[in-house]
């Protein structure tokens, strides 16, 4: 008999145990090489252990079991003869049915049956991220009816409730619900670590944070006005996180020490921009780094926060794409947040919190107007960044998000630049 081990690959010097997060086979089965057998937490990522062979797999780790790098958690004969998983297409059997004779002596006559399509069970669908969770403009309207979301049945991508789902809404019979049911669960490695995390930046950093608000009439404008052209050509949509992610970029260069960190007793500062992109995944949250956002396009920084906020929430993110990052940008206004204080990313030593649009009436040389506006904070550790630093940092972004010509002159005003002054 031919046996392979199977044991937990390591995902990253620093990690000595992981958590077996969910098994994707069952004990008995037969799987092919390279693929997927189960599901690893570690308190950095979310890893997936592939078969180095074809055979029938013996599972020697529970779901929910912490064990240490390099321990075996199954086996796979690969001589045993197991069933081998039946195509996943409808299959068509054809019943011949013979007739005899019983008590005359008559020819056998035959009936033929017409074909049978039998089509395998439709799979269950799995509860997504997005299940519940209404769209901006769907939040808007549930506002303004006063109808709570968890009402209403979302009919968008992965149960997203979307504004056609609140304006022709399926209300849910509440009282078809359970009752007061109390369930516990094992928090992962991934959710302790996350949690250990946030605690300690408010009891180790000096945490304080500043807010500005920021008129978005020109970017709109200019996705209005470019956005279809943008996706033809580059086949990504043209997103507010990429000119988040380029103003922050030249404010960083403009203010390094934003852009720093603390190590021990020395300041670290970097003369690249790793920027961070705080994702919301079914398994906690998670950072994705965009490594050097400051040499990018827009059209090349949208499409590395859409393949990396894709693998985040798939559970596909590995350890390097989630480490180094030396800035943060999250976005709570997905979720309909005006203000909020987001917590510092260490060892980073900033992070900034953008929030949703709002139309809010605004002074505009001396008259009243109406803006789409949008709150920005910025966290940062007040031992390494000063006041003064802090601020024109995020008036530099307020300024550069607004008029984004000047984040084609590094921030700084186009006629001056031209001029030489």
């Amino acid at each position: 008999m031919s046996v392979v081990e199977m044991k937990v690959p390591s995902p990253g010097e620093s990690i000595t145990e992981v958590q077996i997060a969910k098994w994707i086979k069952k004990d008995g089965d037969y799987v092919e090489k390279d693929e997927e057998l189960c599901e690893i937490d570690s308190d950095k990522a979310t890893l997936t252990l592939n078969a180095e062979a074809s055979g029938v797999i013996k599972i020697l780790a529970k779901e929910g079991e912490t064990i240490a790098v390099g321990s075996v958690v199954c086996s796979i004969d690969t001589e045993a003869k197991g069933e081998k998983p039946a195509a996943k297409t409808e299959e068509k059997v054809e019943a011949k049915v013979e007739t005899k004779a019983e008590s005359k002596p008559q020819s056998a006559t035959k009936t033929k049956e017409e074909p049978v399509t039998v089509k395998k069970d439709q799979p269950v669908s799995e509860k997504t991220y997005a299940e519940g969770v209404p769209s901006v403009a769907a939040e808007k309207i549930l506002r303004e009816k006063g109808i709570a979301a968890d009402k209403i049945e979302g009919t968008g991508k992965g149960g997203r409730i979307t504004k056609a789902d609140v304006l022709n809404p399926n209300i849910i019979d509440m009282s078809t619900r359970g009752g007061r049911n109390v369930r516990r669960e094992k928090m992962t490695m991934l959710r302790k670590k996350v949690a250990e995390r946030l605690v300690a930046v408010k009891q180790e950093t000096a945490m304080l944070t500043t807010f500005n608000e920021v008129d978005m009439s020109a970017i709109m404008k200019i996705r209005k006005q470019y956005k279809d052209v943008f996706k033809e050509k580059h086949g990504v949509g043209l997103g507010f996180m990429s000119f988040f992610t380029k103003a922050v970029c030249e404010a960083l260069l403009s203010f390094p020490a934003v852009n720093g960190q603390i190590d021990g007793t020395e300041l670290v500062y970097h003369d690249y921009c790793d920027i961070g992109i705080a994702v919301s995944a079914p398994k906690g949250l998670m950072v994705p780094v965009i490594r050097n956002a400051e040499s990018r396009s827009l059209a090349q920084i949208e499409t590395a926060v859409n393949e990396l906020a894709t693998k985040a929430r798939d559970g596909k993110i590995t350890l390097e794409e989630m480490t180094g990052g030396t800035f943060t940008i999250t976005n709570g206004g997905v979720f309909g947040s005006m203000l909020s204080t987001p917590i510092i990313n260490p060892p980073q030593s900033a992070i900034l919190g953008m929030h949703n649009i709002v139309e809010r009436a605004v002074v505009v040389d001396g008259k009243i107007e109406v803006r789409p506006i949008m709150y920005v904070a910025l966290s940062y550790d007040h031992r390494i960044i000063d006041g003064r630093e802090s601020v024109g940092f995020l008036v530099k972004v307020k300024q550069m998000l607004e008029n984004p010509t000047l984040m084609l002159f590094g921030g700084n005003d186009p006629n001056r630049t031209l001029l030489g002054l």
